[in-house]
Protein backbone atom coordinates (compact mmCIF):
# COMPACT_ATOMS: atom_id res chain seq x y z
CA UNK A 1 0.00 0.00 0.00
CA UNK A 2 1.23 3.47 -1.00
CA UNK A 3 2.01 6.27 1.59
CA UNK A 4 1.05 9.40 0.85
CA UNK A 5 2.55 13.06 2.26
CA UNK A 6 0.52 16.24 3.16
CA UNK A 7 1.65 19.09 1.13
CA UNK A 8 1.58 21.74 3.39
CA UNK A 9 2.73 20.49 6.79
CA UNK A 10 4.75 17.11 5.74
CA UNK A 11 2.12 14.92 7.82
CA UNK A 12 2.62 10.97 6.14
CA UNK A 13 -0.56 9.31 5.69
CA UNK A 14 0.91 5.36 6.30
CA UNK A 15 -1.92 2.88 5.61
CA UNK A 16 -0.21 0.33 7.84
CA UNK A 17 -0.69 2.35 10.66
CA UNK A 18 -4.34 4.15 9.87
CA UNK A 19 -5.43 6.88 11.65
CA UNK A 20 -7.00 5.47 14.98
CA UNK A 21 -8.02 8.98 16.57
CA UNK A 22 -9.72 10.27 13.50
CA UNK A 23 -11.81 6.29 13.12
CA UNK A 24 -9.48 5.00 10.46
CA UNK A 25 -8.41 1.22 11.27
CA UNK A 26 -4.17 -0.22 10.51
CA UNK A 27 -4.82 -1.73 6.76
CA UNK A 28 -6.95 1.20 5.02
CA UNK A 29 -5.42 2.13 2.19
CA UNK A 30 -5.26 5.90 1.33
CA UNK A 31 -7.99 5.72 -1.82
CA UNK A 32 -10.40 4.76 0.72
CA UNK A 33 -10.26 6.97 3.58
CA UNK A 34 -13.49 9.13 3.39
CA UNK A 35 -14.03 11.91 1.40
CA UNK A 36 -14.61 14.35 4.62
CA UNK A 37 -11.02 13.13 5.83
CA UNK A 38 -8.56 15.58 6.82
CA UNK A 39 -5.15 15.49 7.65
CA UNK A 40 -4.67 14.89 11.33
CA UNK A 41 -1.71 17.50 12.24
CA UNK A 42 -3.21 20.55 10.12
CA UNK A 43 -6.74 19.72 8.38
CA UNK A 44 -6.58 19.78 5.16
CA UNK A 45 -8.33 17.42 2.67
CA UNK A 46 -7.05 14.63 0.72
CA UNK A 47 -6.30 16.71 -2.25
CA UNK A 48 -3.48 18.37 -1.02
CA UNK A 49 -2.03 15.22 -0.34
CA UNK A 50 0.67 13.63 -2.53
CA UNK A 51 1.50 9.68 -3.34
CA UNK A 52 4.99 8.93 -1.66
CA UNK A 53 7.49 7.37 -4.78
Amino acid sequence: MDKYRCEVCGYVYDPEEGDPESGVEPGTPFEDLPDDWTCPLCGVGKDQFEKQE
